[in-house]
């Protein structure tokens, strides 16, 4: 279970606005090239978006359902990628003074993706998490 987490120079409120937008997924997620609700709920539980991920010439979509929310403070999500299967990515935003402490604890549910998990997974999982943290913290502080 690949758990890390960042703290954001803004308070829960702001950090939740960008979580909440869902044309902002693809800037904030590592993967995705772009990303285009498919409700107009979002963040409601069981709303969802689509997301394409490219490398080169090639490209897919991938659909996320919220599975949870408690607004400013937990966001999780359900990210279904076709042949990798399912996983479950789980945001937790700690007040931290007038900052924010982002915790983000993904794994994989179904498919390939769970047959698959193992140490190595975990470190791509780990370097991914500071990208899209990274990639958070970078919105929601400028």
């Amino acid at each position: 279970m690949a758990v890390r987490h960042q703290l954001i120079r803004r308070s829960p409120r702001a950090v939740w606005a960008v979580l909440a937008d869902p044309t902002r997924y693809a800037e904030w997620v590592v993967g995705p090239s772009e990303s285009v609700p498919l409700d107009h709920a979002w963040p409601e539980v069981g709303s969802r978006l689509r997301y394409t991920v490219r490398l080169g010439p090639w490209s897919t979509d991938g659909v996320t359902t919220v599975r949870h929310r408690d607004p400013g403070k937990e966001l999780e999500l359900e990210a279904s990628f076709r042949a990798l299967g399912t996983a479950r990515i789980f945001l937790q935003l700690r007040p931290w003074g007038e900052e924010t402490l982002v915790v983000c604890d993904e794994h994989p549910l179904r498919g390939v993706g769970g047959t698959l998990h193992n140490p190595a997974v975990e470190v791509l999982l780990q370097l991914r998490h500071r990208g899209m943290l990274a990639r958070l913290a970078g919105l929601v502080e400028t």
